[in-house]
């Protein structure tokens, strides 16, 4: 069906009856979520892991016809939800061409349209605006006017159009105004200036705005959407008490409450599909999403700033680049990601953690290598719960060593690894590139339990342990000594 071009053909469609004429944009938000819940539809498309919390508290806002705030720590998804809202919008809508603030054709707000429907009548033009081009985002920084929000006098407008200052017809509109019929975002909203949100205030509770003190109101037909970081209420700015009274629903946002949900959401996100198809057994997802749990539990890393879901997004993008690379060099046509790549992937780990004093002394590098040796123990107990690695330990504690290099080939990695006894043996059905990242996993797992040791240098090795007093009478060979402490 052909959509009315002018204001005469929109009145006489479907579009013209009073009761869209009278319809908010949160009505519209309400009885468009009310269809998809009757019919089953998803709320939200790829958001993971909010279902029980997040997003029944977003539902009830929006049924509530509430502006919100969403609030939570860095890569929680706040700004994808913002987005996500627009789902919520019909799939177009009839403005006035030409308005820089969307005017409704059936019941225009500003001088300039009104003015043009009493010039042309029924031959005004119309255009219709997708969902999409009704969200407008803004970045809170601390140099953001008043003029960008509301909007200013332009003498220039005035001048050529030979204006009054005060007039309508002189006004520059900001990113409220031309949001309007929309949703208005603001991320990270105390970093705005104090004076800045005083002037929402009008919007939020009397549904209109001022411009430059002159009297002219605007009744803007908005949804005004927010998200924030607990860290910058006391760090960089904070939230005004009036404003924060005036926002309808804060709704508190939360990482992955479980590993596997993790695995999920960084599998959503990161770009693994490469032009030659990388292997990525489950332990190296497992044990790249445990490095981001294990971060937001340690002590050395500040609590308040959070560990993003970008970490392990990124991390997994980059060992999978490794893995790549070095099929590249050595010609493996079946490369596979190994645990030697996810140590070669700490520069996506070092930059998305903020220290603790404790941590600052010890180095950003020295505690990712930390991180990583406590997913792996973590992976590795799970997968390796009652396996005794008898025969391999007593490989290193006789002297035995083996070095892998990550630019080493299939099977020169493979030559190294069967003169470890049984260690292949589990897994001799499967290809080679797999038994390779499986051996390699049972070693680092080894190594995070403290069986044996390794180095940069020398590879896998025995753990050495201080001389006891018998040893002063023989020769001094690599031993496990026996420790009875708990492994975490």
């Amino acid at each position: 069906m052909k959509k009315p071009s002018t204001l005469g053909e929109l009145l006489s469609s479907p579009f013209g009856s009073d009761a869209y004429r009278n319809r908010p944009i949160k009505e519209e938000m309400r009885e468009n979520l009310i269809r998809k819940l009757q019919q089953n539809e998803p709320v939200f498309s790829g958001i993971k892991g909010y279902g029980d919390s997040v997003t029944p508290q977003i539902i009830n806002a929006i049924l509530s016809r509430h502006n919100m705030i969403l609030l939570g720590l860095r890569g929680q998804a706040k700004s994808r939800i913002l987005r996500a809202l627009t789902d919520f919008l019909d799939e177009s809508i009839p403005a006035i061409a030409g308005c820089e603030i969307n005017d409704n054709p059936l019941a225009p707000i500003c001088r300039q349209c009104r003015n043009l429907i009493e010039e042309k009548g029924s031959a005004t033009p119309i255009v219709w605006r997708a969902r999409e081009d009704r969200y407008v985002e803004k970045l809170a920084t601390p140099d953001v006017t008043i003029a960008d929000i509301i909007g200013d006098i332009d003498p220039i407008k005035a001048a050529k159009g030979g204006h009054a200052l005060g007039s309508e017809l002189s006004i520059h509109y900001g990113l409220l105004p031309r949001s309007n019929r929309g949703i208005f975002a603001i991320n990270e909203l105390p970093d705005l200036a104090g004076k800045i949100q005083v002037g929402l205030f009008n919007i939020m509770q009397e549904g209109d705005v001022q411009i430059k003190g002159y009297p002219i109101r605007l009744p803007l037909d908005v949804v005004l959407v927010f998200s924030a970081n607990p860290e910058d209420y006391t760090a960089r700015g904070k939230i005004v008490t009036p404003l924060k009274d005036r926002i309808g629903s804060e709704i508190k946002t939360h990482y992955p409450i479980s590993l596997e949900l993790g695995v999920e959401i960084t599998e959503q996100e990161a770009w693994t599909r490469r032009a030659t198809d990388v292997a990525i057994p489950d332990f190296v997802r497992q044990v790249v999403e445990g490095i981001a749990f294990r971060a937001r539990v340690d002590q050395r890393i500040d609590k308040r700033s959070g560990v993003s879901q970008r970490l392990p997004i990124s991390c997994l993008e980059n060992v999978v680049s490794n893995a790549e690379r070095r099929a590249i060099l050595t010609g493996d046509s079946t490369p596979v990601a190994r645990a030697i790549d996810i140590y070669a992937a700490i520069p996506a780990i070092t930059g998305k953690i903020e220290l603790e004093y404790e941590g600052e002394l010890k180095g950003s590098d020295t505690i990712a290598r930390d991180l990583i040796k406590q997913a792996f123990l973590m992976t590795f107990r799970q997968a390796y719960p009652s396996v005794d690695f008898k025969a391999v330990i007593e490989f290193f504690e006789t002297g035995g060593s083996i070095h892998l290099s990550e630019t080493d080939s299939i099977k020169t990695s493979l030559a190294q690894l069967t003169r470890v006894p049984s260690l292949l043996d589990r897994f001799s059905e499967s290809p080679e590139s797999i038994r390779l990242a499986e051996a390699e996993f049972i070693l680092e797992g080894l190594y995070a339990s403290d069986k044996i040791g390794r180095s940069e240098e020398r590879g896998f090795v025995g753990v050495e342990r201080k001389p006891q007093p018998q040893d002063l009478y023989r020769d001094y060979t690599l031993e496990r000594s026996r420790s009875k402490k708990p492994l975490n």
